[in-house]
């Protein structure tokens, strides 16, 4: 099965301020102000929705197709996505804009200042799936994450036109989006995801209900935190999944997108909702261990020993084999 991910590919590039914002702020000058912070550390990472997905099922085997805009400074970055099984071979990159990166510094009381430049992702736009599609022999879904919203747009109505079964992942992008655009994007997705938030975001904007919602797509997918995830289909009863027991709790940034690069190397290798789910919440409790969203090491042994003691061994025989 070829999944094909679009959206954001990225860098974080973190600082730390000893100090304290506040201390810095002069109260009758804040029309004027103009502050630089000398910082202790920097801690760049590797990020963006497409990126990090793809990442994890690398991991996991699947192969899966990035598709994204970076900027001539993705070499050492495409670098290390293909050690790690991603075919980057469709990243559109930019002639004149950086890779997208966003920048803060968080100081001693963890306020943070941030900037996210956009750069060479405003150019996800111009790429035509048709192209990735016959370059690898087609392709079977693919999943629109977070991106340029013209690119979200774009890749949705392109797979609508060429059949090609699509899923709705708009992530951080919900809050900028106007409920006309967000049922656009969703209306006749094969997976629409979300976490619980989301969700009810996504039906405030559309006004549509639950049920009007899940009506117009074939599954939806609803992350929720410690609780695991639920999936729906029309005509048939909820899956609920729950999360694996944690050795620790590091820092949660990227487990979503964890948890669906294990769902979708599930689909890819045709085991049910049920298993997929599993595989996703295993790979994203991983994450939720680990400083980074790219830092973490699938070891297979492990991985399986712990998926048993969660899942049992039915659902770990279904799934060894296809991670041997």
């Amino acid at each position: 099965m070829r999944i094909a991910v679009t959206g954001s590919i990225a860098t974080d590039h973190l600082m730390t301020f000893p100090g304290r914002f506040a201390d810095q702020l002069v109260a009758d000058q804040l029309h004027t102000v103009s502050l630089s912070f000398l910082v202790d550390n920097l801690d760049v990472r590797r990020g963006g929705v497409a990126a990090n997905i793809t990442f994890g099922m690398g991991q996991l085997g699947t192969r899966p197709i990035l598709v994204g805009a970076a900027g001539a400074d993705f070499d050492e970055y495409r670098a290390w996505l293909d050690r790690h099984g991603v075919d980057t071979s469709s990243v559109r990159i930019s002639e004149t804009l950086h890779t997208a990166r966003f920048v803060c510094t968080t100081d001693a009381d963890h306020n943070q200042i941030g900037s996210f430049y956009t750069g060479a992702m405003s150019e996800a736009r111009l790429i035509e799936l048709k192209t990735v599609a016959d370059r690898v022999g087609g392709l079977d879904l693919v999943l629109i994450g977070a991106d340029d919203p013209e690119a979200m747009l774009r890749h949705t109505e392109e797979c609508r036109t060429r059949r090609i079964p699509f899923a709705a992942d708009f992530s951080q992008q919900i809050a900028r989006m106007e409920g006309a655009e967000i049922r656009t994007l969703l209306d006749g997705a094969t997976y629409l995801f979300s976490n619980e938030y989301e969700k009810g975001l996504i039906e405030s904007k559309t006004g549509w209900g639950d049920a009007e919602i899940l009506s117009r797509v074939g599954h939806r997918v609803t992350t929720l935190g410690p609780g695991g995830v639920r999936i729906e289909s029309t005509g048939q009863d909820p899956i609920e999944v729950g999360v694996p027991d944690e050795e620790a709790k590091v820092e949660p940034t990227g487990v979503g997108d964890a948890f669906r690069a294990g769902f979708l190397s599930g689909l890819a290798w045709g085991v049910s909702h049920e298993r997929a789910a599993q595989v996703g919440c295993m790979l994203a409790t991983l994450v939720i261990e680990t400083v980074g969203t790219q830092e973490y090491e699938l070891r297979r042994s492990d991985f399986m020993d712990r998926f048993t003691k969660a899942y049992g061994h039915e659902a770990a025989t279904e799934v060894r084999v296809h991670l041997t």
